[in-house]
């Protein structure tokens, strides 16, 4: 980290840079964890093939996806994930069973959104 002066209007920094504050503004960065981020990455990637053999592109949810497959599809994933946190088999891994509700949720999410 580098050492970071910030009185709210002005942050300076010991080379003597100078910038606007951060406070205020969202820190994406730590909101974010890299290894889960990572993770989710893996689990997308994976599930671009097609069962043809295509290749989806990754931006390929965003074209459309109706509300009640995403609820429906992350029921499944999450009633997988909670069987698995009770010690119970489950249909995935646990990572990818997460995976799947967080893909569900922001796939809900950004459909909402797109309405405002």
């Amino acid at each position: 980290m580098t050492e970071r002066k910030d009185d709210g209007t002005m942050a300076s920094f010991q080379t003597g840079a100078t910038r606007t504050s951060e406070q205020g503004k969202y820190d994406y960065e730590g909101f974010i964890s890299p290894l889960a981020l990572e993770r989710y990455a893996q689990y997308m990637h994976k599930h671009r093939s097609t069962p043809d053999g295509g290749f989806r592109a990754s931006d390929n949810w965003q074209l459309g996806i109706p509300l009640d497959a995403y609820m429906k599809s992350s029921w499944r994933h999450f009633l997988d994930w909670h069987k698995q946190h009770r010690g119970l088999p489950g249909q995935d891994t646990l990572e990818d069973s997460i995976c799947a509700v967080i893909f569900n949720a922001m796939g809900y999410l950004h459909e909402t959104l797109k309405k405002k």
